[in-house]
């Protein structure tokens, strides 16, 4: 009786992604609108896949990324009622002190428009998998766990286990599956970890006092606050603390967790109150020491985690699945190898290009204002007056919060 390799038959998908996140699905769809067939392996049961809960988390969408959800058709399983529409930014450090304020810019004789919009990240990953689910040219696998990748000269074979063994032979694997990527870690790929020692905690507050659709990041002495605007008398409070005090904050009985939060943010938006779970998460960047190897490509948070501060972590993700898309269409209409080492070099320059600048800005920015001490209040003070007092400065910053590139 004859027996095979894993590598003796034609490969069961061109593309398979490990991670059905919002970065990979979006990968997915890109994928499958240039004509190659697309597994998705996600850890998740169906269910809890397909109607995602409530994370905490809102979403800031560039008008790149914006158009590009359009594109992919994900943008129309999102509720109106859920998009926010972002008019202003503004950046304070301490109290009293000059704030930093964004607005879009608008050429002269145009409508109004916002510097972008808030959707909750549970509403983008629903509206992802939505439309996945309606491409014939998709494969959605939940409830799987990867074990093991493995390359030759044609293939990669992913190896795992869901209700039965599974071996799903392909082209070209793409590893979508968070900062800490076990996929990353077993290729091999190591990547510079910056623990910031906080952890950040998100819920929705409802509050008495209109927030005119205005975003606050506020850098006060022992805490940073954002409160991002969403539709109705609602914000999104983040709250970024040393770990036991948001462990306090995530136990605290609810009028006295209203009370705090209340005094933290200096009744800025009159009563507040808690209408929302809890949620908290390590304050932890990632940048992979290569996006790729062989047969395999590196995406989203996999590739590089960024820290919150600048809202973009999502945008940067979308940003590098459109870019390994446009690469990977490009060979496969051509009738070369997808998974060509010549591919992934295109795609892993043009994503490091884009995402090394903005990640070591990032991370400087948040050290800056995470540290108390007298010379990095003085520093915030002064970088608030300098930038504000540079409209040229302003508008580079307001052009990168807005992005509209168009989509590819």
């Amino acid at each position: 009786m004859s027996t095979f390799s894993d590598h003796d038959m034609a490969p069961d998908h061109d593309v398979t992604i490990v991670g059905g996140g919002p970065v990979g699905l979006a990968a997915a769809l890109a994928l499958d609108a240039a004509g190659l067939s697309v597994a998705v392996l996600e850890r998740a049961p169906g269910a809890v896949w397909a109607e995602p809960s409530f994370d905490g988390r809102e979403i800031a969408l560039t008008y790149h990324a914006r158009a590009l959800l359009e594109r992919l058709g994900a943008w129309r399983h999102i509720p109106e009622s859920v998009i926010c529409p972002l008019n202003e930014a503004r950046i304070e450090t301490g109290r009293g002190n000059h704030p930093l304020i964004f607005e879009a810019d608008r050429p002269a004789g145009t409508k109004e428009a916002p510097l972008g919009w808030l959707v909750s990240n549970n509403m983008i990953r629903r509206s992802l998998y939505a439309e996945a689910s309606e491409r014939s040219g998709i494969t959605l696998l939940p409830d799987v766990t990867v074990e093991t990748v493995r390359q030759d000269t044609a293939t990669a074979v992913v190896h795992c286990q869901g209700a039965e063994p599974r071996r799903v032979r392909t082209r070209l694997v793409i590893a979508a599956d968070g900062r800490f990527s076990p996929t990353r870690r077993r290729a091999g790929i190591g990547a510079v970890i910056h623990d910031f020692e906080r952890m950040m905690m998100v819920c929705r507050m409802a509050h008495d006092l209109p927030h005119h659709n205005v975003a606050l990041q506020w850098f006060a002495e022992g805490q940073t606050i954002a409160l991002l605007p969403v539709n109705g008398h609602a914000s999104s409070l983040v709250l970024t603390l040393p770990p036991a005090e948001i462990q306090r904050l995530m136990h605290t009985e609810q009028d006295a967790f209203n009370a705090e939060v209340m005094e933290r943010v200096g009744n800025r938006l009159g009563a507040m109150r808690l209408v929302s779970t809890r949620h908290a998460y390590p304050l932890k960047c990632v940048y992979a020491h290569r996006f790729a190897a062989r047969r395999l490509a590196l995406l989203g948070d996999a590739a590089v985690g960024m820290h919150p501060i600048t809202a973009h972590g999502f945008n940067l993700g979308l940003r590098g699945a459109e870019v390994l898309a446009a690469e990977v269409a490009a060979a496969f209409s051509r009738g070369q190898d997808i998974g060509s080492a010549a591919v992934l070099r295109r795609f892993e320059k043009k994503h490091r290009a884009a995402t090394m600048p903005l990640f070591a800005a990032t991370n400087g920015i948040a050290t800056l204002y995470t540290h108390d001490a007298a010379p990095f209040r003085l520093l915030r003070s002064l970088g608030l007056r300098v930038a504000d007092a540079l409209p040229p400065l302003k508008s580079a910053v307001t052009g990168m919060l807005m992005d509209r590139s168009p989509a590819a």
